[in-house]
């Protein structure tokens, strides 16, 4: 829920600070702070919570490391949103990245993991209702945000250089 707090807040904070600021709606701009902002604070979750970060993905060599690996990851990625040059190949990663995390939270969820007491006293399954669709709009913001709306204003920059 805090993921969701922190993505919808930054995001009506950018849009009004840029809109002050310069006039305009930029709503992908706006988009691509929310999302840097929001795995910003899920990096942070990395480090603070490793222990039951690495009990969700347990069945693979070297969690923590694995961990604490996606937590750097998660870094770069916030940086390469904000990039201009970065942007749609940042977002193109993102998506496979969101992708590649849906298993830890099945697993996280069918064996009642919560990863920030890092015992066995989680939601459980229950919180796949929430967690997939929220995978899912990650996956949908990150493109719309950072592919889509970099292809429209690509296709606009060449129809205004004719």
């Amino acid at each position: 829920m805090e993921t969701l707090i922190i993505l919808f807040g930054v995001f009506a904070s950018a849009l009004l600070i840029i809109k002050l600021t310069t006039k305009r709606f930029e709503i992908s701009q706006a988009g691509r702070i929310a999302m840097a902002a929001m795995l910003v604070f899920t990096a942070i979750g990395h480090f603070a919570f490793a222990k039951g970060m690495a009990m969700m993905i347990s069945f693979l060599p070297s969690p923590i490391t694995i961990v604490y690996i996606t937590g750097i990851i998660e870094l770069v990625a916030a940086a390469g949103l904000l990039i201009p040059k970065t942007t749609s190949l940042t977002g193109k990663l993102l998506i496979i990245f969101f992708i590649m995390l849906l298993p830890a939270n099945i697993y996280a969820a069918c064996h009642n993991i919560n990863l920030q007491t890092a015992d066995y006293r989680g939601k459980g399954i229950s919180y796949l209702w929430f967690r997939i669709p929220l995978q899912l709009l990650f996956i949908l913001w990150v493109y719309y945000f950072s592919i889509k709306n970099q292809i429209v204003n690509q296709r606009n920059a060449h129809c205004l250089n004719k």
